[in-house]
């Protein structure tokens, strides 16, 4: 049996082995240690300022601060559109891992609708990941304490507190004020991003729109401890926001709401300017809808009965409706004939129920058969004689006549500080020849002295004429902003100087027309006797009562039936008051209506009485017998200026074209 030879242990050599092995570790440790302090001197010494910024960065977080929304008042200091504290839901996407699975859990503790989650998903696209994002607004007491109980569950999410836009007079103001929106994706691209740090809404209609820049303001911040979760721990330092301007409106609500209730919820719209300085005292559009619905986003129910609504309440109907204005051109028409030297107020025409262009076969009807005879210009105003503007309008010619109304603000923006108003239509040969191969027919001139055929107005712009006029001339754009004012300090009132000199050149020009407005309302015959009987000041104003439709025939309509005619005609009529030295001027329009006196003219009268109340002039009886109106001998006498009532502490269809028009004869 063969024995095993036993190795021999290399004492020395493991022991040489074991000191190059502790010299290669000892190497490699020093080598680490080396690098670790290079690396630590490299982070701690030359990069030292950098790391200690963004450190502190992460502990301390700037907050955008919006600011409070300028407030819109009355010009006697009543709030119509105020600023009330609220609170929403906010996430900070970069704090949220899961975005979808956050969303499903967060449903089942609040509520969220599909409106509120389409919003969110188009916003959180646009903003920045570390930039919070409104999820819900507007949150009930019992969908804030639910969330509280759960917000541990919740990193990235927050209920945060703002104040949102409330209307306290609801669809009173609403297509005058207008109403503030949601920002949305298409918003983000035009707004300074910077300013509008924090904001979630934005004027959407109306004065909210015209006027941002002068209601939003400017943005503040805080400077915010938070902890590792990304919570706020404490407020380190505030930069206040700057409050946006308030704005004081030259309407006056009772004036308006008289003006809306007058109409019945009858579609229509009318304006109440003062011909002195061009303030707005009334602009009302009927039917009218709920601006407080779209503030914090409007549901989609809400939304499409609006829109399939068939009286159209989104439609601004006084800024942006025109309309044929039917006879209540005539007064314009009559004072450029004085104006031109065309007519003399002594002139007559002989009326006898048709007039015919000469060398033509064709004839164009007044309303009343047989005519009304002979007649001057202040008895054509008063009985409302086709045949007479039929002869001035031709006399006058097309160029003329389109030059003059365009001058009196036909055809074009009055300049009132909103958006999106309408220019109508005056016509011109200019206007049908970018529109139609055929030339202009002297046809078309004298329906158009009549206010019928091309014609379109809105009553914005029937307004502002009536208040050139009224004024003696003198136009002013009109204007809903009287004043505006910053926090704590006293309104600055907005200048309006007159937008040109006057256009009438001869007072003797004015009288007549005027007389003859008078005698539309105040001699036997006039088209709107009656309808301001007992009104304690004169009232000179004019009726219209504008086709529709053409006919099919030149008959006479004799159907009587109030129905029937209402689904024919477009009822005017404006008027101002105190004759001699007026202080309001006011259009009303029906788009539906039988007569312009006897459907329009209650209107206009109920938005008088409302102006003299708050003026403090004296009221009218309710009850009146009948008769002529006061005396001028026995009208008080009105003051010169009223002082607007603003407290000094306040820190808001196409029309359709026709050849003849009906009579405007008041009551048929």
């Amino acid at each position: 049996m063969a024995l095993k030879r036993r190795s021999i242990k290399d004492s020395r050599g493991e022991s040489t082995l074991f000191r190059v092995r502790a010299l290669v570790g000892f190497t490699l440790i020093l080598m680490g240690l080396g690098v670790l302090v290079a690396r630590y001197y490299y982070l701690q010494v030359q990069r030292h300022d950098e790391f200690a910024l963004r450190s502190e960065n992460n502990r301390v977080k700037p907050r955008a601060i919006a600011p409070a929304r300028g407030l819109i008042y009355d010009r006697n200091g009543v709030l119509l559109a105020d600023n009330v504290p609220a609170f929403r839901l906010e996430v900070v996407p970069e704090q949220v891992k899961d975005m979808s699975a956050m969303l499903d859990q967060l449903r089942e503790v609040v509520p969220l609708g599909d409106d509120d989650m389409d919003a969110f998903r188009k916003q959180l696209k646009q903003n920045r990941r570390f930039d919070s994002v409104p999820l819900k607004l507007h949150l009930t007491e019992d969908e804030i304490a639910r969330f509280a109980i759960n917000r541990w569950r919740f990193p990235g999410v927050d209920v945060v507190p703002y104040l949102t836009r409330r209307y306290p007079y609801g669809p009173l103001f609403a297509h005058v004020v207008g109403y503030v929106g949601r920002i949305d994706a298409d918003d983000l691209t035009r707004l300074d991003a910077d300013r509008y740090k924090g904001t979630s809404h934005v004027g959407r209609s109306g004065l909210e729109r015209s006027y941002e820049d002068m209601l939003h303001g400017e943005p503040g911040y805080e400077l915010v401890e938070v902890n590792a979760d990304g919570r706020v721990q404490r407020v380190l330092e505030t930069h206040a926001p700057v409050p946006g301007k308030n704005l004081y409106l030259s309407i006056d609500v009772r004036v308006q709401k008289a003006a809306t209730e007058a109409f019945q919820g009858r579609p229509g719209s009318a304006v109440a300017i003062d011909p002195r300085n061009g303030q707005v005292l009334a602009m009302v559009s009927v039917p009218s809808f709920d601006p407080n619905l779209f503030v914090n986003g409007i549901s989609k129910a809400d939304y499409t009965g609006y829109m399939s609504a068939e009286d159209k309440p989104l439609l601004n109907r006084a800024l942006k409706s025109a309309y044929p204005p039917g006879s209540t051109v005539k007064p314009f028409l009559a004072l450029g004939g004085l104006e031109m030297g065309i007519r003399r107020p002594e002139d007559t025409v002989l009326s006898t129920g048709e007039f015919c262009i000469p060398g033509q076969q064709r004839c164009y009807r007044d309303d009343v058969r047989g005519g009304n005879g002979t007649v001057n210009m202040v008895r054509a105003i008063q009985l409302s004689t086709n045949t007479y503007f039929y002869k001035l309008a031709l006399d006058m010619g097309i160029d003329r006549l389109s030059s003059w109304m365009g001058s009196l603000g036909f055809g074009k923006k009055t300049g009132i500080d909103l958006l999106g108003e309408a220019e109508g239509i005056l016509p011109s040969r200019e206007w049908k020849a970018t529109r139609s191969k055929y030339p202009w027919f002297q046809g078309e001139t004298v329906i158009a002295g009549i206010g019928q055929g091309y014609w379109n107005v809105t009553a914005l712009q029937l307004a502002h004429a009536i208040a050139t006029f009224a004024g003696r001339g003198t136009p002013y754009a009109p204007r809903l902003v009287m004043a505006t004012s910053a926090v704590k300090e006293r309104p600055v009132p907005m200048p309006n100087p007159p937008t040109g000199p006057t256009l009438i050149h001869k007072a003797h020009d004015w009288d007549v027309v005027n007389q003859g407005m008078l005698a539309v309302v105040n001699e036997v015959g006039g088209t709107a006797k009656g309808q301001f009987t007992g009104f304690p000041y004169l009232v000179a104003g004019k009726s219209g009562t504008a086709e529709r439709f053409s006919r099919r025939s030149n008959d006479y309509d004799t159907n009587k039936n109030t129905a029937y005619l209402a689904a024919r005609h477009r009822a005017w009529f404006m008027g101002y008051t105190p004759a001699e030295s007026p202080r309001i001027a006011v259009v009303a329009m029906l788009e539906a209506g039988a007569w312009g006196a006897q459907d329009a003219g209650p209107i206009v009268r109920k938005v008088m009485e409302a102006w003299l109340a708050s003026t403090g002039g004296p009221v009218p009886p309710k009850n009146t017998p009948e008769g002529g109106p006061s005396p001028a001998s026995s009208v008080p006498e009105v003051p010169e200026d009223t002082p607007v009532a603003i407290p000094a502490d306040m820190s808001a269809m196409p029309a359709d074209n026709s050849s003849v028009a009906p009579d405007d004869g008041g009551t048929p």
